[in-house]
């Protein structure tokens, strides 16, 4: 692999989708809301303020889980859709075609966890000015799941755009994908448990988990956070199964960069026997 020649690809992307519109408008809402989050959390409960950071990271994580996803499917299909001119320009480079395609994925990445790392960042700072920088290590492991959550779907978004070649059917395809794994996943897997008895329901629960790399990031967040009896006897037997917390969050990264790497790895396997 040109290390040097994906890393210009990397630039030439990042580039690209920071003189995006879509990329600023991301980055500006996203932070916004994300600041929102972080002063107005508690106003429900009848307080105001600016929350701590544990409280922060809990109320943001449903948000990232909703809109990360979406945005990383969005843009990754675009750009790995883009015009069939400025496609075959980038394809006629001295490059491999998967050198290509990791090129793409790294500046589409880069450009996205900046716009993340911004939001999250202004939520920061007010964080730590109203009161003070106890809990950033947790709020810092939120970041870290946000961001990886966000690969493994233009991950998801490059294989989609891949076999798929054309515009319209790649972004009906992605709009799908995150349907199914933010909102009807879960649905699914609760209903197929009502057939199931005992025992083999909680494991079904279990196992369902790492089919999802929305609820990875759910359960490792609520892990990090010492919220996972919210899942009830569901949390308790995960964290008794892998043995407690630390090596459940191990076992939930690592299923995560499998949902990374496996699209990756079969995305670059069918665009070397695509005619371009």
């Amino acid at each position: 692999m040109d290390l040097h020649g994906i890393l210009d690809i990397a630039v030439h992307e990042l580039t690209i989708n920071i003189r995006n519109r879509w990329t600023t408008i991301f980055a500006i809402v996203f932070g916004l809301l994300v600041t929102s989050l972080a002063y107005f959390g508690l106003m429900t409960e009848g307080y105001g303020g600016m929350q701590d950071f544990t409280r922060t990271s809990a109320s943001l994580l449903n948000l990232v889980l909703y809109i990360v996803p979406l945005v990383a499917l969005t843009m990754g299909t675009l750009s790995f859709t883009g015009d069939r001119g400025s496609m075959e320009l980038i394809f006629s480079q001295p490059l491999l075609r998967a050198e290509v395609v990791l090129g793409k994925l790294l500046g589409l990445f880069f450009a996205i966890g900046l716009a993340t790392l911004i939001g999250f960042a202004a939520a920061g700072v007010l964080v730590v000015a109203g009161n003070g920088p106890g809990g950033l290590t947790r709020y810092a492991a939120l970041v870290g799941l946000s961001l990886l959550l966000a690969l493994a779907f233009l991950s998801l978004a490059m294989l989609v755009a891949t076999i798929s070649r054309r515009k319209p059917r790649a972004i009906g395809i992605s709009l799908f994908l995150w349907f199914f794994f933010v909102l009807f996943y879960d649905l699914l897997a609760i209903a197929t448990t009502l057939f199931l008895r005992g025992g083999t329901a909680n494991v079904m629960i279990f196992v369902s988990v790492f089919g999802n790399p929305v609820d990875m990031v759910r359960v490792a967040g609520l892990v990090i956070l010492d919220n996972v009896t919210i899942f009830g006897a569901a949390g308790a037997s995960l964290l008794r199964f892998l043995g407690g917390p630390l090596p459940a969050v191990s076992a939930l990264l690592v299923a995560l960069l499998l949902w990374i790497i496996i699209p990756v790895v079969t995305a670059c396997l069918v665009i070397r026997r695509q005619d371009i």
